[in-house]
C-alpha cells in the first residue's frame, strides 16, 4: 500500500508491505539502507539501537530509531490517520514492512491476504481495495 513518510520537512510517498508475521510491540515500518539514506539516518544516528530480529531464515541484525517519522496511508479518495513510528533498518530487506502493530494503529483490515485485498476499518465491508504493485529500494 501506499504510505507517506515523514521525518521531519522530508516527505516521501513509498510503497510498503503488510507482513502479519512481522510481530512488534511498537509501531514499526521496516525499511532498506537505500530508503534510510535518502532520510539520512544511513549510516545509524547514535540514538539508532542496534539489535537482533529472530525470523523465519534466521537472526537477522537491526537498527531501531524510535519514534524517528510519521506516517499515514494514502489512497486515491482518503487517507489515514498520521501515526507516529519506530524506523527499523535492515541491511537484507529491499522493500518496507509494515509491522502488526503498525497494521493495526493505521486500522488497516486484510480482507484477503493471497488476492490483496484490504480496507480501512471504519469503513464498509463492501469497501475493498487492491494492493499496489511493489517497489524494491534494491
Amino acid at each position: 500500500m501506499k504510505l507517506r513518510l515523514k521525518k521531519n520537512s522530508f516527505i516521501k510517498e513509498i510503497i510498503a508491505l503488510v507482513n502479519s508475521g512481522y510481530e512488534a510491540e511498537t509501531p514499526q515500518l521496516l525499511i532498506p539502507i537505500n530508503l534510510a539514506r535518502e532520510f539520512g539516518l544511513w549510516p545509524p544516528p547514535t540514538q539508532a539501537i542496534e539489535t537482533m530480529f529472530n525470523t523465519a531464515g534466521g537472526p537477522l541484525k537491526v537498527w531501531i530509531i524510535r519514534k524517528a517519522a510519521k506516517v499515514s496511508v494514502i489512497t486515491e479518495d482518503i487517507s489515514s490517520e498520521e501515526v507516529d513510528i519506530d524506523l527499523v533498518i535492515s541491511h537484507l530487506t529491499d522493500e518496507p514492512l509494515i509491522s502488526d502493530m503498525l497494521a493495526g494503529t493505521l486500522q488497516i483490515a486484510i480482507e484477503d491476504i493471497a488476492e490483496g485485498y484490504w480496507r480501512f476499518r471504519w469503513e464498509p465491508k463492501e469497501k475493498i481495495r487492491k494492493t499496489l504493485k511493489p517497489f524494491y529500494y534494491s
